[in-house]
């Protein structure tokens, strides 16, 4: 008998999954795969090198009480994450600072005088109802043009004139030379990577572990009396209203006998090829190794569903399922993929431990 089913071996219900046990629930947490840690998976390849599964994953956070929760269950590895983007032959920093600015119009702008830039091209008037007006309302049609546009159309299989301004709107400008993607308080990487740290989060008595196990499945094989559910929450009413849209990935892994491929974690191609960008693992995990491991993400359609695509009409459907599951007893959504929602990992882990708290009804701080 269990007191909490938890589906879904990800951070959301792997944190869920360790708080109860700290206040004496019985867990059963399932996952359909057959490993745990859901998309922050990750493994040393066949030649040694620690790499992502599903993608690079970089924590940051401005939230201490996720940042303290999770650094009891992993050392860090201090690292602030750095982007280049090839636009016009050059490889130029991401986020657009400074000397973006002056490496693609051979400028000289500095901190103090690249509002006059900004106030030329922008246009602060137009009205915002989509991702491209947001993007041009801050910066203009042209960098709009060399940055966002086809990235945009690569990343979603839509213009961004169709998907809600939220796409970009967290997209920064810089008005200095920080060239760091994140610019939150805490930023790091576990140092063992996340399997190390999810295999932490887990290692508690009152925590047991069925991996391979569909929810579909195995529910009515199971004693238990509540229920969080981190899957998509259309296929737990088996998609009744309809099935929600997602944006998958397809990875390229490639090792490469070379110390480094690049000069930076991550470089971006939004107007060439048909991959988004290139990540490579040893600049943000640290490992020393004569090798060096990439991936190439290559957006698509179909397959495991990584993106909630940002309609009004996709929230208008997510919507019916979420008011069906308010009237549901014992039964709680949390996740990306229960809330339908594109969360920071950060986010997802102070979801989880904000459901906790009110499931306990004290707060855990």
């Amino acid at each position: 008998m269990f007191d909490y089913l938890i589906v879904g071996c990800g951070l959301a219900g792997v944190t869920c999954a360790r708080l109860l046990a700290e206040n004496g629930y019985r867990v059963l947490i399932i996952d359909r795969r057959n490993h745990i840690g859901g998309n922050v998976y990750d493994y040393y390849n066949e030649d040694g090198i620690l790499v992502h599964k599903y993608g690079p994953h970089i924590f940051h956070t401005q939230h201490r009480k996720v940042w303290d929760f999770l650094s009891r269950f992993t050392q860090w590895h201090y690292y602030q994450h750095r982007v280049l983007s090839l636009v016009r032959g050059k490889l130029v920093p991401l986020p657009i600072n400074v000397d973006t600015i002056n490496l693609l119009y051979n400028t000289n702008y500095s901190s103090e005088t690249i509002q006059e830039f900004y106030d030329r091209v922008s246009q602060p008037d137009i009205p915002v109802t989509n991702a491209k007006e947001m993007v041009i309302k801050k910066i203009g049609n042209e960098l709009y043009e060399l940055f966002f546009k086809e990235y945009t159309r690569k990343q979603w299989g839509l213009d961004a004139e169709m998907l809600d301004p939220e796409v970009t709107a967290r997209i920064p400008i810089r008005y200095n030379r920080d060239d760091r993607y994140f610019e939150d308080r805490y930023q790091g990487m576990p140092r063992f990577g996340y399997t190390r740290m999810i295999t932490n989060m887990l290692d508690h008595p009152q925590i047991h572990v069925m991996l391979n196990a569909d929810f579909a499945f195995v529910k009515d094989k199971l004693d238990y009396d509540r229920i969080i559910y981190t899957g998509p929450i259309d296929a737990f009413f088996d998609y009744k209203h309809g099935k929600l849209p997602y944006r998958s990935l397809e990875f390229q892994f490639e090792t490469l006998d070379c110390n480094y491929y690049q000069t930076v974690a991550t470089v971006n191609y939004p107007n060439d090829y048909d991959f988004t960008r290139i990540t490579e693992f040893k600049h943000m995990t640290g490992q020393v190794h004569p090798k060096t491991a990439i991936v190439r993400e290559y957006p698509c359609a179909a397959g495991e569903p990584y993106y909630p695509i940002p309609k009004a009409e996709n929230k208008a459907l997510y919507a019916k399922y979420h008011e069906e599951a308010e009237t549901q007893e014992n039964l709680y959504f949390t996740g990306r993929l229960g809330l339908y929602q594109y969360l920071n990992m950060d986010v997802v882990v102070k979801e989880a431990m904000e459901l906790v708290e009110k499931l306990l009804g004290r707060s855990l701080v």
